[in-house]
């Protein structure tokens, strides 16, 4: 009997040291390997860019692209400016890879602003998202603005406001992704899912998910899950940038990681099933090999040939790029 116990004791540790994805086969499996394969290749993508910039010379860091339902597309990114300050401009594109620069909607007024995002809404408004800094430095938190329409974007035309006050941390919170805008039926009666980061003891950057209610409420929590995904692949710095899409049907996310505190060229992008709440490594493989990958977005929308397509951009850092590779890099691919 005491034998018995023993086996089922062995057992029962062997199973808990693997990640549930691999010890039960999952429906979203297929469409993930399919999503990796995708993530991986830049090498073999339908199109791409490295190191890319408006036409008006801005850097496009942290670039967020969208589907522009009058034609074409519409992004919004980083760039830091003279005076040591980051900003938030729009641009806009026929070609997913060449980008006119529209307007800077945050920075100069608000203070350093960085991290952005952008959705459109069901009724045609916009909701952006960055990660705001007050004008001397400091008190990082998630702002957001709603735009009525596509005019008003591209006018700078605010129509809502709202800075959230942090909840989980008393040093930093940013980073914002958004999963959806819900409309009951307008923007004053709204549900909008936010992703972010929080500084984790004022000292590694930790996952949040929240929700911004009716453009005036703020809740939030930490996502220890969704850390776990990554730590169990041996990140033990920063679990930072992350942003989702829907891929043959199901949920998924690419989300950065830092297996080295400080140290930007151990950045890496992982895979998040949010079916299974397992995360994959990738190994993403550039024209010129390079090896660290940061600030990940991905986009299902419609490539310029009008096929399906996923528009996926990465943030490559100096130290782990290879000549001619760092700054943002966008690529896509039909399928």
């Amino acid at each position: 009997m005491l034998r018995v116990l023993r086996v089922l004791l062995v057992l029962c540790l062997a199973t808990s040291a693997v990640p549930a994805a691999a010890a039960t086969a999952a429906a979203s499996d297929p469409a993930r390997a399919e999503l990796r394969g995708i993530v991986e290749n830049v090498a073999g993508a339908t199109g791409k860019r490295y190191g890319v910039k408006d036409d008006a010379g801005h850097v496009m860091d942290t670039v967020k692209i969208i589907q522009d339902s009058t034609g074409g597309y519409l992004a919004v990114s980083h760039h830091l400016a003279g005076d040591g300050h980051f900003r938030v401009n729009l641009a806009t594109s026929s070609d997913l890879l060449t980008w006119h620069w529209v307007r800077e909607l945050a920075g100069s007024n608000t203070g350093p602003a960085s991290q952005p995002t952008i959705i459109q809404a069901s009724n045609g408004g916009f909701v952006l998202a960055w990660e705001q800094e007050q004008p001397g430095g400091g008190n990082n938190h998630l702002a957001f603005r709603y735009f009525a329409s596509r005019a008003d974007l591209l006018a700078g035309t605010v129509s809502r406001a709202y800075d959230a006050p942090r909840r989980l941390s008393s040093c930093a919170e940013g980073t914002p992704n958004i999963y959806s805008v819900t409309l009951s039926p307008d923007i004053d009666h709204s549900t909008i899912d936010i992703g972010g980061h929080y500084w984790w003891n004022c000292d590694r950057d930790r996952q949040q998910r929240g929700t911004l209610t009716n453009f005036n409420s703020w809740s939030t929590a930490a996502q220890p899950n969704f850390d776990n995904a990554l730590l169990y692949w041996g990140v033990n710095g920063n679990i930072g940038d992350r942003d989702n899409t829907t891929f043959r049907g199901y949920a998924f996310g690419l989300i950065e990681g830092q297996y080295t505190k400080g140290d930007f060229g151990s950045w890496r992008t992982f895979v998040y099933d949010y079916q299974t709440g397992n995360a994959d490594r990738t190994t993403i493989t550039t024209d010129g090999g390079s090896t660290a990958f940061a600030n990940p977005t991905i986009t299902s929308l419609k490539a310029p040939n009008g096929r399906p397509a996923l528009v996926i951009t990465l943030f490559i850092p100096g130290e782990g790029a290879a000549s001619g590779e760092s700054g943002e890099l966008i690529y896509y691919t039909t399928y």
